[in-house]
């Protein structure tokens, strides 16, 4: 029997177990939206991730592979809330993800949902999560590596904004890597418009890479994903995780009441240490828009491949590289994106 066939006939079995009528009750209407798969042609494999109330699964489209994200509400005593929430960051999710079409963000294939159990379905990108890739790391990355790879994110990162939605938990769990290895932004589960993002909200972000200003529930803007920004940088130079000798409670205490940062490594090239400081700057203004960080990282890869370091970066003014990329980002100006027409949801 061919492997496809094999596949094939665990179909059956393989959608009882994820759609049987246990959990929680979702008040939804089932049509025919646009996005909504074939669950016929659709085959669920092996778990890879989970999250609090999501799972990841390798799995089969129209024989292609795919990631599935698996959304199941659970037995919910608070009279069905948790319910309205998770579903209500499904429709989110999908109806954001379904609109950003870039090479540096995931590819969105399809949603289905089988109240209480919902999916995404995406691309299935091969090498994992930068997360994974760094852990296994035994050395510290090249300076050519760290600013093509922070490039991907950074161009990502542009698109996203100039379609006026702000990630909000931009870490390297959510940034994935493909057999090319090209970086692409990922997890947009609690992604928002920029004209309607919730201080208040309880599913925003993660402490270790969150802004300030998410921390204390003040009001935002998409600096918040640049700030995030910074951290992953300085990652990718330290080959540390932010704050590892805290914990995430500890580190948004330092981040808020200390303005705490990470320490940039001594060998660090100073024009490479200005970025980072100037991304995760207390105060959001002072931090450049995604389209400038792009713009920086080009003429540190034109600076590489001509010197083999930063030394000959151009357009900068002075020898003070600090403030050097402070002109130059200055200099390229702020981007002023025009709003996006707020779309109208397609799981409504």
């Amino acid at each position: 029997m061919k492997i496809y066939d094999k596949l094939k006939s665990k179909k059956e079995s393989a959608w009882t177990k994820f759609f049987d009528h246990g959990g929680g009750k979702v008040t939804s209407v089932e049509s025919a939206d646009e996005w909504m798969v074939d669950l016929s042609k659709l085959f669920i494999g092996l778990r890879f991730a989970h999250g609090a109330h999501s799972q990841l699964y390798h799995g089969c489209y129209k024989d292609e592979s795919v990631a599935v994200k698996m959304i199941r509400v659970p037995d919910d005593i608070d009279d069905g809330s948790l319910g309205a929430r998770l579903e209500k960051q499904f429709t989110r999710e999908v109806t954001l993800l379904s609109r950003l079409h870039h090479q540096n963000v995931i590819k969105f294939k399809g949603a289905c949902r089988k109240p209480p159990v919902f999916c995404i379905i995406t691309e299935y990108l091969s090498e994992g999560s930068l997360r994974a890739y760094l852990h296994k790391l035994e050395e510290i990355l090249p300076l050519r590596k760290v600013v093509s790879m922070a490039l991907d994110i950074a161009r990502g990162m542009a698109f996203i904004h100039s379609q006026g939605v702000i990630h909000r938990d931009l870490k390297p769990e959510n940034i994935l890597i493909n057999q090319d290895f090209q970086l692409k932004i990922a997890d947009f589960g609690i992604a928002c418009r920029d004209t309607s993002c919730d201080p208040l909200a309880d599913d925003s972000g993660t402490y270790r890479w969150m802004a300030p200003e998410m921390i204390k529930r003040k009001s935002y803007s998409r600096k918040v994903d640049v700030y995030s920004f910074g951290l992953i940088l300085w990652e990718m130079v330290a080959g540390n995780i932010p704050y590892e000798d805290m914990t995430p409670i500890q580190a948004a205490f330092a981040v808020v009441n200390k303005n705490f940062r990470p320490a940039i490594p001594g060998d660090c090239p100073a024009a490479m240490k200005a970025l980072i400081e100037q991304c995760w700057s207390l105060q959001p203004d002072r931090r450049p828009d995604f389209c400038q960080v792009v713009k920086v990282l080009e003429q540190f890869e034109a600076s590489l491949a001509s010197d083999g370091n930063l030394n000959k970066l151009q357009n900068l003014p002075c020898q003070d590289h600090k403030k050097g990329i402070l002109h130059l980002i200055q200099k390229i100006g702020p981007v002023h994106h025009n709003p996006s027409p707020k779309p109208k949801p397609k799981f409504a």
